[in-house]
Order: structure tokens, then sequence, then C-alpha cells
């Protein structure tokens, strides 16, 4: 086995490995940023090296500072995690090379899979079925666009480098095409250095189901069966569940087999998962369920099959790696209950998940659940790296058990004064439609409205934040009693200030349950996954215009990757100003109405602050 082992990674998977590793008496060295020297993976390891300042290509992909660390301190294996450099093929070589043992995929495997278009020519000549498209060398707008008439629209553009849902354009006309191009290549070229793309039809009632492979050096490859993966939002993965549902055994036995099939194919070792899309339109069937691309690496979702399987995927890692063969066999193998998880994330879904930075000044997750972090309370969750917070996990006997459990958690979560997407997971995994199965990966976006709570406070959390402000029960007899008539409502109006606007609130009972608690200097009340400041009002309260002014705002730090007007032109409602990207998402600034372009200081490539002036829009004269 494994004595010493250098995580070439940070944050929620560098603690998760530090766990496994600990408990197989593995002794285990952190590397990391100037930024996360404060992270708890680095107060866990037994020992921790800087590797370099905040930006990524400066500390975690620098190749030469991590084997540099390595040798410094006797590590004698390297776990890349995911993301990062878990899949670069260059970096295993260099692993191996240095007489370190690399724990993860052949550099073989990783080349032949990497890139989506080879990966589906590969799979192809292997016998495994793939989407229609277009998986060619001529990148040229000219040919790219013929191949999408092609096909037939709608299509999926997608960069051939990288995952995670970056690069990927659906596109449903072909007036569409070369802009969602444009757009889908900067975003590729940002985010994995390669702005080559491929072309697949986009199946209308998808659902993505993946396989868990794992091969060892001895000739063995098995199944640990699927994951499905559906619930998306921008093909970016929500909540992920195992094993699918409404998978028959006969099309499970067809599609496991053809992933373990493709890992033949490639000599794979390690942890691996092969992906696929399924045409659901009338359930799960093997004839419309097509190999989409294989990840090369432990995937950010396996909880949900170590839960339903009772294995550890990193054991089985670190044993691999050793030389070991498989911990179990084939045979060996079963579904236990149903597992659910869901990504809890720093962004504002009422502002259309823009990403949430700021210190981390209360923080309570669940305690009753699994839960996968990589911070805790006093930590800063910056714009360097991933918004995860954590990962919340949960297993039960049945799905509909599971769907329950997910649900309450998510509610429970406490973070201020940094946003999450917690309410909006909790409204997701208590759909309706979602519980019944009724999803596939354009669920989210169809039900945006139900699921995506609003910018104003509900009901709820205002009955909640007046009765927060009364004094408690029998202190003051006059707000204690209705009349001096028993049973009785109170009938009382307060006025309370919710997210630092007031309202004027008439009492109800029972008061929903909520909790308010102290942060620094404010009160804050939590509510279903929600965080609202709550306050009395101030007497020489104001409201704010908003961006009704024509202020056209940065709504988060980050760099400006196109301007598309000029002071003084007429824009049109809806129309777009400028692009800005931060965290490798874009973010399209639009015009508030019709008007005049009055003043402009946004520049292409300038780097701006949350909240800084980029536009005024003047609008037009009645």
């Amino acid at each position: 086995m494994i004595e010493s082992l250098l995580i070439a990674n940070r944050g929620e998977i560098a603690c998760r490995i530090i766990r496994t590793a600990r408990r197989l008496g593995i002794r285990t060295i952190a590397v990391h940023s100037d930024a996360d020297a404060a992270m708890p993976f680095v107060r866990e390891a037994d020992e921790a090296v800087c590797i370099g300042t905040a930006p990524a290509r400066e500390s975690y992909l620098d190749q030469q500072k991590i084997l540099n660390a390595a040798r410094r301190t006797g590590a004698q294996a390297i776990h890349p995690g995911y993301g990062f450099l878990s899949e670069n093929a260059e970096f295993a070589e260099a692993v191996s090379a240095a007489g370190l043992v690399w724990v993860g995929a052949p550099p073989s495997a990783i080349r032949a899979m990497g890139l989506k278009d080879a990966a589906k020519r590969l799979m192809e000549s292997a016998g495994v079925p793939v989407t229609p498209g277009y998986y060619g060398d001529d990148q040229s707008p000219e040919r790219l666009e013929a191949e999408a008439g092609r096909v037939g629209y709608p299509v999926l553009i997608k960069a051939v480098a990288g995952g995670g849902g970056k690069g990927m354009r659906r596109v449903d006309h072909a007036e569409q095409f070369r802009d969602l191009l444009a757009s889908c290549r900067r975003e590729a070229a940002s985010s994995f250095g390669n702005d080559d793309v491929l072309i697949e039809k986009y199946v209308l009632s998808p659902r993505h189901i993946e396989v868990q492979l794992f091969g060892d050096t001895h000739g063995n490859v098995v199944h640990l069966f699927e994951r499905d993966c559906s619930l998306q939002r921008r093909h970016q993965k929500v909540i992920e569940e195992a094993p699918a549902l409404g998978m028959d055994p006969e099309t499970r036995a067809a599609v496991c087999e053809a992933a373990v099939k493709a890992a033949k194919a490639v000599g794979y070792v390690g942890a691996g998962t092969i992906e696929f899309i399924a045409d659901a339109s009338e359930g799960l069937r093997a004839d419309r369920i097509w190999f989409m691309e294989m990840n090369t690496r432990l995937q950010v979702e396996h909880p949900v099959t170590e839960e339903i399987t009772g294995q550890d995927l990193v054991e089985w890692q670190l044993r691999v790696a050793s030389g070991e063969p498989l911990p179990k066999r084939q045979e060996g193998l079963a579904i236990h209950g149903w597992a659910m998880e869901a990504r809890l994330y720093a962004e504002n879904p009422s502002a259309g998940f823009l990403p949430s930075t700021g210190p981390l000044r209360h923080l309570s997750l669940p305690g009753t659940i699994r839960v996968e972090s990589g911070v805790e309370q006093g930590n800063e969750v910056t714009t360097w790296y991933d918004p995860m917070i954590a990962k919340l996990v949960v297993h039960a006997p049945t799905r509909t058990a599971a769907a329950r459990a997910l649900a309450s958690a998510c509610e429970d979560v406490e973070v201020w004064p940094v946003k999450t997407n917690a309410a909006f997971l909790a409204r997701a995994a208590s759909d309706l439609d979602f519980v019944a199965g009724n999803i596939d990966t354009g669920f989210i976006e169809r039900h945006a409205d139900r699921l995506i709570p609003g910018g104003e406070p509900s009901q709820e959390v205002l009955q909640a934040a007046a009765q927060s402000l009364l004094p408690p029960p029998g202190s003051d007899p006059w707000t204690a009693l209705s009349g001096l008539r028993p049973n009785q409502p109170r009938d009382l109006r307060v006025v309370v200030e919710v997210g630092a606007v007031p309202h004027v609130v008439t009492l109800e009972d029972p008061a929903p349950e909520a909790r308010t608690i102290a942060v620094g200097g404010e009160r804050v009340l939590f509510h279903k996954g929600e965080a609202w400041s709550v306050a009395e009002p101030s007497a020489d309260h104001a409201t704010s215009g908003g961006i009704s002014d024509g202020a056209i705002l940065a709504p988060m730090p980050g760099r400006i990757i196109s301007v598309d007007v000029a002071a003084g032109d007429a824009v049109t409602k809806g129309q777009k100003l400028l692009v800005l990207e931060a965290m490798k998402m874009e973010q399209a600034l639009l015009a508030p109405f019709d008007g005049t372009v009055a003043d402009l200081s946004a520049k292409t490539g300038g780097q701006v602050t949350e909240g800084a002036l980029l536009a005024l829009i003047q609008p037009e004269e009645s």
C-alpha cells in the first residue's frame, strides 16, 4: 500500500481524500495557494506546502511546483482529485517520470478519451453506440454550420476538451449558429485552452445517465452501476442520484456492459465514468442510449455510488494505484436503496445564478446526513475557484424517501452573508414532478418559475420576520392579549425591514417555522434555505431606484470580454450592451429599456469590481 500521498487539489475533494487516506494509515501532504492558507484541507493534512499565489495557473496548475513539493516532502504518490490536472496526460507522465505513483488513469487512456471527438470515433470502432453528429477535424465555421444543418436542428455545440458544463451551447435555428459558436469557443478557450468543438444532435427528451467504472493493472474491469444526473442547469449538474429511475434489469445490463466494453477498449485502469445521453421520450430503452464522453477521473458525484454500493471509491483508487487487484468482482457488487446528492453553491438564483463571494460569517450545514465540504465558518468564498460550498448526500430505502430527506437537508442550510442556492435545491427536491420522476435535462428550465426563488421575501418570510421583532410571549401584556378573549388571533400590524426594504405585515397565527440569529451586528432570518436580514425600520429609510435609473452596474467582479455599443448609440430594451466574464462564466448585460448610451466606462479586457458603473442608459423622451 502507498505510504505517503500528495493531493494535487484543494477544497472538498482534498478533504475527502485525506479522510480515506488517514483511515488507511497513509501520510497526506496538501499543496495550497496563498488564498487557501486558512482552508480546512490545509490543516487536516499531515503536512502542507504553499505552492504559489491565488491564480490557479500560478499554483494548482503549475506542474513543476507540485512535483517539487512532492520531492521536498518525500511523497510516494500523487492524487489529482478532479478538475485542475486530473485529466492532464502530460502531468500524469511527469509524475511517473519523477518516480512517483500516479493515482489516476493511464496517460494513454486520458489521451484517447480526453478529446470528445476522438473518443467518439474510438467508441464507434469498438461497437459502442454514439450520438449522431460531426466529430471531424475541419473546424471552419462554414463546415461546422453545414454539418449542423445536416444533423438537423436543434443541435448542441460542445467543446472537445474539458467538461463541467462549460463550452456548450444549444442551437435551435441556423440564424443563431455563428453567434453561439463564437461564444462557445471563447468559453472553451478560456476554460480549457482549446477552442475546437464538435456538433451533436440535441435530444429533445434527454436523460443524462452515467456508469461508474473501475479497472486494475491485472486486467479486471467492473462497473458499479449507473447514476442519473439529469437535473441540470446550463449543462451543469445540480442533483444527482443512483440508481437511475426506470432502469429495468435488461437496459441496465446493456448500458453497463457497453461502458465496460468502452473501458477495455482503452486499457483503462482506475476510476472512470462513461456518460450516456438517453432519449427518454418513451422511457429508458437500450436502443435509445448513446455514448457521449468518458471522464478519466473520479467524479464530483461519486458519493451516491458509494452510498448504494457500500464501497469507498477513493480507497479503491489507492489500492489499484498500489498494484492491488480490485477489492470486489462484479458478482460481489449490488445496489442497496437510493442515494441523492445536491451541490450547494455560493450563487444567487434570483439574480440569474450569479456567483456570490465574500466571508462565511455564519455557516451551518445539516448534521444528520453525509456532508462533503471544503469550507468552514470564517473562510472566504473568492472569485479564484469553484464556488461550491458543500455536497449534501442522503441515502434512504426508496427514491421518495431520499427526495424527502434531501429537501429537508437543503432547507436546514444556513449561510450568511454569502448567497446560496439552498432554497432552489429544496424546491427542486420537493417538486411533485421531480418526486414522481418526470425529469429530463430540461426540467429546471421548464419549471424555473416555481423552482427559482424571487428577489422578494415570501409571505412566510415576512410573517416570520415580523414575529421575530415581537417581545417574547408573556413579556408584554398589551401585545400578548387580543381583546382579552382566549384563543383569538392577534390583530397586530408590524413594520419590518426585510432585505433592507420596509414591509407592513399583519401578523397571523401560527407563526411559520424559522430561525433568527445575530450575525455580527445584523439580525438574520433563515427559512427553508433562504437567508434574509431583518431589522426594525429606520426613520430615514429610503428606497433606491436600482436599474430603473439606467445605471448598468457590474453584478460581480470580473473581466469585460466584449463591449457591443458605443457612447451615443441608440439601444432597445433587451439589447446586449456588453459581456462580463467571472469564474469562467459569461454574463451578458442588457439594456433595461429603449434609450441612448449616455455614458460608457466599460472597456474590453478591463477588470471591474462588483457594483462598478459600466454604462448609463438615458431613456427615450416620451
